[in-house]
C-alpha cells in the first residue's frame, strides 16, 4: 500500500465519515433490542435533537443514566493486566454512503492511481463487489473499523478493508473483534465511572501513635453503577455494571499496622464497610483500620481508601453477569499522628 493510500486508511479508521447515514435498524443474528431512557451519546458525538443520529450506521450509543455522576467519581482501573479492545469492526456504510466517500478520493487522486484503481476493482468491477453492492441496498451494511478513541494503543490492528454483511448474517469467521455483545460491555467498561470519598475515621481528625484508628463507610455511600452501550443498526446491546465489594487501607507509611492484617476490609451484609466507631470501643480490635507506630512530625501521612468494584456484565445475546476484571478507584486523605498517648472516649 502507497504511503498515501496507508494515511486514508487511517482516516477512515478513525471514522472521519463524509456524509452522514441515517438508517433503519436491523436484526443481526436474531438479536433483540434494548430500551434506553438516559441521555444517549456515542464516542464521536451525540444523537441529534430529532434522535437520527449523525455519524455512522454502527456508532456505539451509550446510555449513562445509571452510572456514577457527580464531582467525585473516576473510572476503575482493571486490577490485572486487561485493557478494553482498541478497536473493533462493525457496520459502518450504505452502498451509497460508501461510494458518497470513496468517489471523491479517488478523483483527488490523493491514494496514487495504482491503489485508486485496486480500490475501484474491488468496490466497483466485481472483484469480488460490483457498483459498491447497490443492489443489495437495504439487505446489508458496509462493515469497517472503529477505534478506541480513550485507548489508542494497537488501534491499527483492525486494518481490513471494508466488507459487505448481509443483514441477519454474521460477519465473516476470519474477521478477528467483529463486534459482539462482549465487545460491547469491554467498551461499556471503559465508560464506568466511580464515586469516591474520604473514610469516616475515629480519632477524626488527629490520631495518636499506637492507638488503634477506626475506619468506615456507611453503606449509603457506594452503590453499584451500570452503563448499557448498544449498536441500533444490529440490535445489539450490553450492560456492564461495577458492584463494589472491598475497601483497601493504605496507611502511607511502613510504620503502622492495618486491621484486618491485609489492609482489605471486605463489605458487610448491608455494603457498609468497617464499623462505625461509639463510646467505649476504644479499647476494641476494629474491624477495619489503622494503628500508627510513629508520628508523622509537622506532616501528615497520605492514608489511601481504595474501593474494588467487582465487574460483570449481560447482553443481548443472553449473556447474564458474567464477569470481567475487577476494578478499582481511590483517594488519598490526610492523617496526622501525633506522640501524646491517649484513649477514645
Amino acid at each position: 500500500m502507497p504511503a498515501i493510500g496507508k494515511l486514508a486508511r487511517v482516516v477512515t479508521v478513525l471514522g472521519l465519515v463524509v456524509a452522514p447515514v441515517f438508517l433503519s435498524p436491523l436484526a443481526y443474528a436474531d438479536i433483540g433490542g434494548h430500551g434506553n431512557n438516559g441521555q444517549a451519546s456515542d464516542e464521536h458525538g451525540n444523537a441529534s435533537d430529532d434522535g437520527t443520529l449523525s455519524s455512522t450506521v454502527g456508532l456505539i450509543v451509550y446510555d449513562r443514566s445509571k452510572n456514577g455522576s457527580g464531582n467525585s467519581v473516576g473510572p476503575v482501573t482493571s486490577t490485572t493486566s486487561w485493557t478494553p479492545p482498541a478497536c473493533w469492526y462493525a457496520p459502518k456504510y450504505s452502498p451509497a454512503a460508501l461510494q458518497a466517500y470513496l468517489e471523491p478520493i479517488w478523483e483527488a487522486g490523493s491514494t496514487g492511481d495504482a491503489w485508486d484503481a485496486t480500490q475501484r476493482d474491488r468496490y466497483v468491477n466485481g472483484h469480488p463487489y460490483k457498483d459498491f453492492n447497490k443492489d443489495e441496498t437495504g439487505k446489508g451494511y458496509w462493515w469497517d473499523s472503529y477505534v478506541n478513541e480513550s485507548f489508542p494503543p494497537g488501534w491499527d490492528k483492525c486494518d481490513e478493508p471494508y466488507f459487505w454483511v448481509a443483514t441477519g448474517d454474521a460477519p465473516p469467521a476470519n474477521i478477528k473483534n467483529a463486534v459482539t455483545p462482549q465487545i460491547l460491555a469491554e467498551l461499556a467498561y471503559n465508560e464506568i465511572r466511580v464515586p469516591s470519598r474520604d473514610v469516616s475515621l475515629a480519632p477524626a481528625d488527629k490520631t495518636k501513635v499506637n492507638l488503634p484508628t477506626w475506619a468506615w463507610l456507611d453503606k449509603t455511600a457506594f452503590k453499584p453503577v451500570s452503563v448499557t452501550a448498544r449498536i441500533d443498526a444490529l440490535g445489539m446491546w450490553a450492560t456492564t455494571t461495577a458492584k463494589p465489594v472491598s475497601l483497601k487501607i493504605e496507611p502511607g507509611t511502613s510504620d503502622a499496622v492495618t486491621y484486618p492484617a491485609s489492609g482489605v476490609c471486605a463489605l458487610n451484609n448491608d455494603d457498609s464497610v468497617g464499623e462505625k466507631y461509639t463510646a467505649g470501643d476504644a479499647h476494641k480490635t476494629p474491624q477495619c483500620g489503622v494503628r500508627y507506630l510513629r508520628s508523622s512530625g509537622n506532616g501528615s501521612y497520605q492514608l489511601k481508601a481504595t474501593i474494588t468494584w467487582q465487574i460483570t456484565w449481560s447482553g443481548s445475546d443472553g449473556t447474564n453477569a458474567r464477569r470481567l476484571p475487577d476494578g478499582s478507584f481511590g483517594r488519598s486523605q490526610n492523617v496526622t499522628v501525633q506522640e501524646i498517648q491517649s484513649v477514645n472516649r
